[in-house]
């Protein structure tokens, strides 16, 4: 879609109407970047376009090139297009991260349009950055979260071992016998990892040498700030066995976060400095990170001779389109119909007598329900109490979402000896299936039934359950659902399938009221 170039007074004009057709498109997106940057992990998303930006002025300024109407900009407006679509089924979805994701692919787009493919293609690095400020997808994001705790705990108790000073470690909770330390998604390593991928990858770009050398700068971010929280870890334990537990809480706690950091950072340039003796030139390391800046200032203003084609008049259409679909077409969030508070669960179920506990204000913050339930069952005829716990989320698109306990049960330190689907009886005679799983730590054991409710239906598949919140936010705009967890020890003398059969018991007794609270 190669056009001539209009004049330089309308080029800035379209360039800016394209964007501004755009926005309601990518508003939610835009609107859950907001809110992840304000949490620590995502803290550092603000400076990422500032730093594009930078690159793609720097960019600018060594080709030098003069200003010529776009050619071969077909790429550009079908990436824009396909973009647009993203855009428009994460809107419709309710699936803000989506949206976010799309905008990356617009913001590609207009690049390789307004600068056409030539051109455009060279830009690839600045575009390539802005995925740094985006949030991972949650199942990732805990996946990657409980991986870390339970590395940096291992290897940050091994060195607390080193001093000579007793420690246990359970799961991920530090035993220093006068203290207990647990290492939370905050000391994970992600609030660390993110900013510094983003920092060595633009390491890798400004540094002057061969691809290899900028390879290992870039693969050298996740060992390195994984390694180096872990050894954070390790000090604050052996300062809290020394000095008292103000050195795992407050500001000493957040300052040796950044003295970390800081680290990380020296490392790099360590590194940097290091691999230029295995280069021919061997430059000094002011040289070897190449910082120039000569020239960005020009390259901004010359968006005011910015020359665009019918493929930024193209682009401009297809989002004025899409926008008005969505403010036209766009469902409004389905509330769900007569669901019951968990406030008002009976603590007297058939013989069963229950007995609530909130959980601690950590964990709240970290599982962010609309609405929960923590219960110990007891039967007088029964060998041990069965747990109930369920948790509800209005809207399982924002925020942290459902966490599955495949995911969650190793950080309490319980390992899993197996897990599968396994086939029961439902409340009214159906057969449908739970998660089965046995857990284990030292000597205590226990059975674990869980399931997702997801709008009345029953599912055992974290992922099938994300598919689902997309297929009925589109259809229904219903995006509501929750956990269920039943929870048994295998007491002393029992066998599990002892226990299983009081889980089961219990999950008759319990199943025929269920629905009111989490189904409906």
């Amino acid at each position: 879609m190669a056009g001539a170039g209009t004049s330089r007074v309308f080029g800035p004009a379209l360039l800016a109407l394209a964007t501004l057709a755009a926005l309601p498109v990518f508003a939610s997106g835009l609107a859950e970047l907001a809110r992840v940057w304000m949490t620590p992990e995502y803290s550092h998303g603000p400076v990422i376009p500032v730093v594009s930006a930078y690159l793609l002025l720097r960019e600018m300024a060594r080709d030098n090139l003069p200003p010529a109407a776009p050619r071969r900009t077909l790429p550009g407006v079908a990436l824009i297009l396909l973009a647009l679509l993203v855009g428009l089924f994460g809107t419709l979805a309710g699936i803000p991260d989506i949206v976010a994701y799309g905008l990356i692919l617009w913001v590609g787009g207009m690049v390789l349009t307004g600068f056409g493919w030539d051109r455009g293609k060279r830009h690839w690095a600045p575009v390539l950055h802005l995925v740094f400020m985006l949030p991972l997808p949650q199942m990732l994001y805990w996946k990657m979260s409980i991986f870390l705790q339970l590395i940096s705990s291992e290897i940050g108790v091994a060195l607390i071992r080193l001093a000579d000073i007793p420690v246990y470690l359970d799961g991920n909770v530090i035993d220093l016998g006068v203290y207990k330390l647990q290492v939370a998604e905050a000391c994970s390593g992600l609030r660390y990892l993110f900013p510094i991928l983003s920092f060595s990858y633009l390491f890798a770009i400004l540094y002057r040498g061969p691809m290899w050398q900028k390879a290992v700068l870039l693969l050298l971010a996740a060992p390195l700030t994984v390694v180096m929280n872990s050894i954070r870890i390790g000090v604050i334990g052996i300062l809290v066995d020394r000095y008292g537990i103000a050195h795992a809480e407050g500001f000493l706690h957040v300052f040796e976060g950044w003295v970390i950091f800081g680290l990380c950072i020296a490392i790099l340039f360590a590194t940097a400095a290091t691999l230029q003796r295995f280069t021919a030139d061997r430059l000094p390391l002011a040289e070897a990170i190449d910082l120039d800046m000569t020239g960005l200032g020009r390259q901004l203003l010359r968006v005011r001779s910015l020359r665009v084609g019918g493929g930024m008049a193209a682009a401009t259409v297809f989002a004025l389109v899409a926008s008005v679909f969505i403010l036209t077409f766009a469902p409004p969030i389905a509330q769900p119909s007569a669901r019951t508070s968990f406030a008002a669960f009976p603590a007297d179920l058939g013989g069963w007598s229950g007995r609530f506990s909130p959980l601690d204000a950590e964990t709240e913050a970290v599982l962010q329900a609309s609405d929960y339930i923590m219960g110990d069952f007891a039967h007088p005829s029964e060998a041990a109490p069965v747990n109930l716990f369920s948790a509800w989320y209005a809207d399982q698109s924002v925020g942290s979402g459902i966490h599955s306990p495949e995911v969650c049960l190793p950080v309490g330190g319980w390992e899993v000896v197996s897990i599968g689907a396994l086939p029961v009886t439902g409340a009214d005679g159906v057969p449908v299936q739970v998660n089965r799983a046995v857990i284990q730590k030292g000597l205590d054991r226990m059975i674990v039934h869980y399931w997702f409710a997801q709008r009345g239906t029953r599912m055992t598949s974290a992922f099938a359950v994300k598919l689902s919140v997309i297929r009925d936010g589109l259809m229904t705009g219903r995006r509501d659902g929750a956990l269920v967890r039943l929870t048994t020890p295998v007491m002393p003398g029992e066998s599990d399938a002892d226990a299983e059969a009081r889980l089961m018991r219990f999950a008759a007794t319990v199943g025929p009221i269920l629905p009111a609270y989490v189904d409906r």
